[in-house]
């Protein structure tokens, strides 16, 4: 069109012809870009020769004229190659750069058979006027067949308009208005010479070329060497595509290009260096990239290092560090970074500066980066806001920022809600002045038209809230949408014989909709409805046509008609599909489904239990899952065998049909919690598809109640047999998905995480986060961990979820996590942070606590620091050196996957808690709580989790003791199985008996089993008599409750009431009672025993003499010698008395000794050795002398990964605490040692062969030949195993003076009843009560002092202090625990600082407390 310049008015107008011609004129709005103008012509009024003044045409006259960007017109001529296949199918784009910047990319497109071979094919184009043209980029996205393309040459003309000012209207009051434009053009042409191919397969592959204008330029191609070093953190690769973008200080940039062809095949791994070649024309220095991916793949999320650009014309590299994630669900969310060069000092630092901070490494960074707020309002009309993924560009006068999604609102959580307001961050790197912003969203949801044919009989009509399901293939759905947005449309819509359309956004289910689910919720005056069918329209996927997929239905959705549903799912019939061609014709095809999901009709017999109050009134809601998708939720209304439903003992049948699920393998199953008596304990749920006559059993045998068991009202339920993944365990407490006993036909799936645990490639750790109690330290942000360890190993980043019901770190809260990540070795350094991208996202750390229980470590940092963009140094994320934190020595930890299986016996479900103690040949555990979480222990369940269990091994025995507490007390165990993760060995403990008061024949809650290791039971059955004789003193005898505890060699016997004596008055003076317990486990040698009573009856007071105790199985008796009181005012007025085995007295040590030292040598290429080894043995009684291990060529000792003894006479040195190694030549010569010939040793084990205790040493080093005795390398022992006889030697009585301090603070003082526990390396104190008669104990900043008698314990390890709770102020602040062996006088601190007291920081009331050195 010809440019008449600026627009003073427009006559606009139409001709009448039509049978509605008339037309309401609101508004004219003309853009005229070459003049960079828009002008605004209000109207307003009818054209309509019937209305207003009759006119069928107007004049109207602007009411503003607004500055919009200027474009100038570009002629793009395009020449293809006269070569054979020299056309392209692919689209086509174009980008121009001048001296003033550069166009948007230009798609060149304007018929369906553009470039075509030989053709010459013009475009014209309007675009930003970039001054003199330097050079351009052509190229196309290699898309459709045959899209390889001969380029031969590109002509562009520039034609820019020229302007003149004139002064008609003095009395305008806009600058703009005072423009006048007139006709007047001048035309710049140049000439590109391609001559090439842009084909995958031919030339240089490359799809993308830069031209500069033929004759006219000196710049020249320059080739650009890229490394993109991916990151080691864990998941840190990508499958991705990836692009990047590079940018000159003068000279533009190089368009985004695909990084695709790699020195690797696979791209993008972890910890790998990718090496691209980019060929572009010169651009200087450069002073940015752009680097993104497209988040498609299998695992798009992706950890980028850095990006190393050689510029290989100038041979100059430049670094642009990232350390930084590009994945929508990790950091910022982000998946494009803009990144600046820094020198390569920073990037290539010392070691021990590793793992720096991305907010350090981002410093020049944010330096020269702009960072711009942008406010987002969203109408406030009705469906104004969006669930898609929106993105801002912003476009300045250098450069745009590229795609930058919208995150993180400062305002709302929910992003883009009806007439709310949204603020972001957006920061980039030099784009000049802000020009223009494009917004948009990714329409992650799809519009479905959706019509809705209600039949033509009476009553047909409905009221009520209609709803609709879609499904695809492989059981993905949408979520459940309402058809009416409010009550108003209810009543309008779905008349008799109406024809209702709706526009819904949906998620997209795929290509195919296999069924969809129609129904309503029963509300309305009208309710019931008589549904002819549904069809849904929705687009083909590349927009050129629709496709209408037809439902029919033909039946009533009413509880008064019909089978009483008031849901259907439908199956398509026919799809009717309108196709544009590329002629501009409308292709129709019409063709009937192929084999559409049949419908089926279900038979569910619910059973009620047959116990008190068993019954419900409640409204009883039912939804099946198979593998071809679900039923959708249905209530159970009309019980074909009873009236009145779900009553005790009872069992209902209801008929439902369904479209074809597959096979069925959960349910789940609710009641509404309504009318009088809503509890309802559900014994099972049978199924039986009547069309393939295949049933399904679902048992329960639990309550669905507010009141009772777990105060569910909603249970997930699996059948039978059913042996795949159950998701309703929580991952999160280590679980592995519960397997079925029955399910024997297929291998049980094994869990992801055991497996890992297997490998030793994930370890458990847990992680306290304490917030601070200043203003504002809370915060709901996403709070996650790094665990760094030497040469950049790192776990990914481990988010700390809250638990349900929490959305926020509280102020002075304490949370616990469990969280499974990369075995990092030898934790360095720790980051910490959060995901808040607002100034207000602040939080204050007060304290981090990290276990792992693996390394048998605690790290406490006290941090007390911000973690706020707006607060201390503005840091999000911190990295906290491990040296800055105490470090706590807490136990190794050994991973064991525990099964447990419940008998298929009915009952034989519990909801009661349920303890394990395991022993060992090393030791036991504490009692162990074994996790209900929610759907284990049920009956004939196989349920399987990973459990930390002390190093402990060979186990020998379990013992299993429920509290005989809740709903269902009762509990039927069949077995459990231990396997340890780290050797494979598994230790099977059988019992097939009742836990239970009522079904046990002797109405106990304790059983012990001994472990069968490769069919070997690992403990012998015995019968113990036990002997007690009461002393002959005045008062001796008791009346109290007796009761004791054996420990021996394979653990203890645990806790045996002396209640059925040989004589009827137990415990009289100078009497002898005889007790006797069969089917016990021989512990074997005893060591000693724990005996005391329970102060009742007339005169508790007791004199204990001694006590023999007879073995069967090994026919031997061992006698433990008391001769002292229990009683509260005799003696020391302990009530628990220790007693020492008096069979070990005769262990003395001697003076000299045996040693037998183990050699592990390395499995490693040249490990092995010829020569000669010594070994130093130092110990606590002094040091041994060297011990020569003698290589001969007779006999080859050392060689790659052998294991070697030898034996030595010595002096007793006592516990070793290291050895020294060295390696010397074999003919004694100096000139044999070599400076390149090393062992590599392994391991080493010293064993003192009079008690056998063993010490090990892992080494797993170099020892160098050398001549000198003094070039030697030092080992310090890692480990001990003490004997039992070395144990029982060191069994003496001590008496431990114990001091608790209570803190300081307001209130810490404490009324409740206090207990402590003691653990040694020779066992523990037992529970005692720290109590004095007449005396206010735990008073605040108060020190009370204790005297406890027990056999010698050895080096104290660890403490529990716990109170009963009980009193006006339990709560209790503890300082520290002073425990002093009056024998020795070592003195052993157990600093605390925590509070006791269920109502602050993490409602503890019972503490261990380990000692700090």
């Amino acid at each position: 069109m010809m440019d008449i310049g600026k627009i003073n008015r427009i006559l606009i107008g139409h001709d009448n012809v039509g049978l509605r011609s008339g037309w309401f004129l609101a508004s004219v709005q003309i853009t005229v870009p070459v003049q960079g103008r828009q002008y605004m012509f209000p109207c307003n009024r009818w054209l309509d020769k019937d209305e207003a003044d009759g006119k069928v045409e107007v004049e109207v006259y602007p009411s503003e004229i607004l500055p919009i960007e200027k474009l100038i017109n570009y002629e793009v001529s395009v020449v293809t190659g006269n070569v054979r296949a020299a056309g392209t199918n692919a689209n086509v784009f174009m980008q121009i750069y001048g001296e003033t910047g550069k166009t948007e990319l230009i798609i060149l497109d304007n018929r369906s058979n553009n470039f075509e071979r030989g053709a010459t094919d013009i475009f014209k184009r309007e675009a930003a006027d970039v001054g003199k043209i330097y050079k351009i980029r052509i190229g196309h996205d290699g898309t459709g067949i045959g899209d390889g393309w001969f380029l031969e040459s590109v002509t562009l003309k520039r034609l820019a308009a020229k302007t003149k000012d004139s002064d008609e209207d003095t009395n305008k009051k806009s600058d703009v208005e005072n423009e006048e434009t007139k006709e007047g053009e001048g035309m710049d042409v140049y000439t590109f010479v391609a001559h090439r191919w842009l084909a995958k397969d031919e030339g240089d592959k490359e799809l993308v070329v830069e031209l500069v204008p033929d004759g006219e330029s000196d710049l020249e191609e320059n080739t650009y060497e890229v490394r993109v070093l991916t990151g080691t953190v864990w998941g840190a690769g990508t499958d991705a595509n990836v692009f990047l973008s590079i940018y000159g200080m003068e000279r533009g940039d190089t368009g985004e290009r695909q990084l695709k062809r790699s020195n690797n095949l696979n791209k993008f791994e972890k910890g790998q260096v990718d090496v691209f070649t980019i060929k572009a024309i010169d651009l200087g220095e450069l002073k940015k990239l752009r680097i993104r991916h497209d988040n498609t793949g299998t695992r798009p999320s992706w950890f980028l290092e850095r990006v190393e650009i050689t510029d290989l014309k100038e041979s100059t590299t430049y670094y642009f560090p990232c350390q930084r994630w590009l994945a929508v669900e990790e950091d910022d969310g982000q998946i494009a970074r803009e990144l600046v060069p820094v020198d390569e000092a920073f990037v290539k630092k010392d070691p021990e500066n590793e793992g720096q901070s991305p907010a350090t490494l981002g410093l020049e960074q944010k330096a020269k980066s702009t960072t711009y707020s942008v406010k987002v309002k969203t109408g406030d009309k009705k469906n104004a806001g969006t669930d898609a993924n929106v993105f801002i560009i912003l476009y300045g006068s250098k450069d745009d920022t590229g795609i930058v999604s919208l995150k993180a609102s400062k305002f709302n959580k929910n992003k883009f809600e009806r007439g709310k307001v949204d603020e972001f961050t957006v920061e980039s790197v030099d784009i000049g002045d802000l020009k223009k912003i494009k917004i948009g969203h990714d329409n992650k949801v799809v519009p479905y038209e959706i019509t809705v044919y209600t039949s033509d009989i009476f009553g047909a009509g409905t009221d009520a809230d209609v709803f609709i399901v879609l499904y695809g293939s492989d059981g993905i759905c949408t979520q459940q949408k309402s058809l009416c947005l409010n009550k108003r449309e209810q009543r309008m819509y779905f008349e008799r014989n109406s024809v209702n359309q709706f526009i819904v956004e949906l998620e997209d289910v795929g290509d195919i909709i296999e069924k969809i689910r129609i129904g309503h919720n029963g509300g309305g005056l009208n309710s019931g409805w008589h549904l002819d069918r549904v069809t849904i329209r929705r687009l083909l996927p590349n927009g050129k046509g629709s496709e209408t997929v037809t439902f029919p239905c033909e039946r009533w959705l009413a509880k008064s008609e019909d089978d009483g549903e008031t849901v259907r799912e439908l199956v398509p019939s026919d799809i009717f599909t309108e196709k544009l061609m590329k002629d501009g014709t409308l292709k129709q095809i019409e063709e009937e489904v192929e084999e559409p999901l049949e419908v089926h009709t279900y038979k569910i017999s619910v059973f009620t239990g047959d116990i008190y109050g068993a019954g419900t009134d409640a409204n009883v809601f039912l939804n099946i899952y198979g593998d071809m998708g679900d039923m959708g939720e249905r209530k159970l209304s009309k019980s074909e065998t009873n009236f009145n439903k779900f009553e005790r003992g009872q069992e209902d049948t209801f008929t439902i049909q369904a479209v074809d699920l597959g096979i069925i393998y959960k349910i789940k199953i609710r009641h509404d919690n309504s009318m009088i008596s809503p509890d309802w304990f559900l014994e099972k749920v049978e199924i039986l598809d009547e069309t393939t006559e295949e049933s399904f059993v679902f048992l329960c045998e639990r309550w669905l109640s507010k009141k009772k068991e777990d105060k569910k009202i909603e249970r997930t339920l699996y059948e039978q047999s059913y042996n795949g993944e159950r998701n309703s365990l929580d991952g999160a407490s280590l679980s592995v998905s519960s397997q079925d006993s029955n399910a024997n036909t297929k291998e049980p799936k094994k869990s992801s995480l055991v497996k890992a645990a297997e490998e030793g490639s994930l370890i458990p750790y847990h992680i306290t986060v304490t917030t601070g109690t200043e203003y504002d330290s809370s915060t709901d942000s996403r709070v996650f961990i790094i665990i760094m360890g030497p040469q950049k190993l790192r776990t990914e980043r481990l988010w700390l979820d809250l638990p349900e019901g929490k959305d926020e770190f509280a102020d002075g809260s304490v949370e616990k996590f469990s969280v499974w990540g990369l075995d990092v070795g030898e934790i360095k350094k720790v980051e910490v942070g959060h995901d808040g991208a607002t100034p207000e996202s602040c939080w204050m750390m007060e304290e981090l606590t990290i276990v792992v229980p693996t390394k048998g470590v605690m790290y406490n940092f006290v941090c007390k620091c911000w973690l706020a963009r707006d607060k201390g140094d503005g840091l999000t994320s911190r990295i906290l050196n491990i040296l800055d934190a105490e470090c706590v020595n807490v136990g190794i930890k050994i991973l064991y996957e525990v099964t447990v299986v419940t008998g298929d016996i009915e009952g034989g479900g519990t909801d009661a808690n349920i303890f394990m103690t395991v022993f060992g040949s090393n030791g036991n555990t504490e009692e162990l709580l074994l996790e209900k979480n929610g759907d284990r222990f049920e009956r004939g369940q196989e349920d399987s989790f990973i459990m930390e269990i002390a190093d402990i091994a060979p186990l020998r025995k379990m013992r299993i003791r429920t509290d005989g507490k809740g709903t269902r007390p009762h509990w039927f165990m069949e077995r459990i199985t231990l396997k340890n993760l780290t050797n494979q060995e598994v230790a099977t403990f059988t019992y097939g008996d009742w836990l239970s008061k009522l079904k046990n024949a002797t109405g106990s809650l304790v059983c012990e089993m001994p472990a069968v290791i490769n069919d070997e039971q690992m403990m012998e059955d015995t019968t113990y008599t036990l002997q007690v004789k009461t002393s002959d003193i005045g008062g001796a005898g008791t009346d109290a409750n007796v009761s004791l505890i054996l420990f021996g060699e394979y653990g203890d016997s645990g806790t045996l009431p002396l209640k059925e004596s040989n004589k009827s008055n137990k415990f009289e003076r100078n009497q002898m009672d005889e007790f006797s317990f069969s089917e016990m486990l021989s512990l074997g040698d005893l060591c000693k025993v724990r005996i005391w009573h329970d102060n009742k009856g007339i005169a508790p007071g007791w004199h204990l003499e001694y006590i023999d105790v007879t073995d069967s199985a090994m026919d031997k008796t061992f006698r433990f010698q008391c001769d002292r009181w229990l009683a509260k005012g005799e003696d020391d007025g302990q009530l628990i008395r220790e007693l020492a085995c008096a069979n070990n007295d005769i262990l003395e040590l001697k003076e000299r000794t045996a040693y037998e030292i183990l050699t592990v040598t390395s499995d490693r290429e040249d490990a092995d050795t010829k020569e000669n080894i010594w070994i130093i043995l130092e110990g606590k009684m002094g040091r041994s002398k060297e011990f020569l291990m003698e290589n001969s060529s007779k006999k080859r000792r050392f060689e790659r990964g052998a294991t070697d003894t030898f034996q030595f006479s010595s002096k007793n040195v006592g516990d070793i605490a290291a050895i020294c190694v060295g390696h010397c030549p074999k003919d004694g010569k100096k000139s044999s040692a070599k400076a390149d010939v090393f062992w590599h040793v392994q391991e080493i084990i010293v064993t003192e062969m009079e008690l056998c205790n063993k010490y090990f040493f892992r080494c797993n080093a170099k020892i160098p030949l050398r001549y000198k005795r003094r070039d030697y390398k030092v080992f310090e022992c890692a480990k001990v195993t003490e004997s039992f006889a070395s144990k029982a030697r060191s069994l003496v009585p001590v008496k431990y003076e114990t001091i608790v301090v209570t803190g300081f603070e307001k209130g810490a003082g404490t009324d409740a009843n206090v207990f402590i526990t003691i653990y040694g390396l020779n066992g523990d104190s037992g529970r005692r009560a720290l109590r004095q008669k007449f005396r206010n104990l735990f008073e605040r900043g108060k020190t009370s002092r204790f005297y406890l008698e027990t056999l010698d314990m050895g080096e104290l390890k660890k403490v529990k202090i716990e109170h009963d709770n009980s009193g006006l102020a339990p709560g209790w602040l503890v300082e520290r625990v002073e425990i002093t062996n009056s024998a020795t006088g070592v003195t052993t601190i157990f600093p605390c600082g925590k509070w006791l007291d269920e109502n602050r920081g993490d409602g503890l009331i019972c503490r261990d407390l380990f000692p700090r050195y």
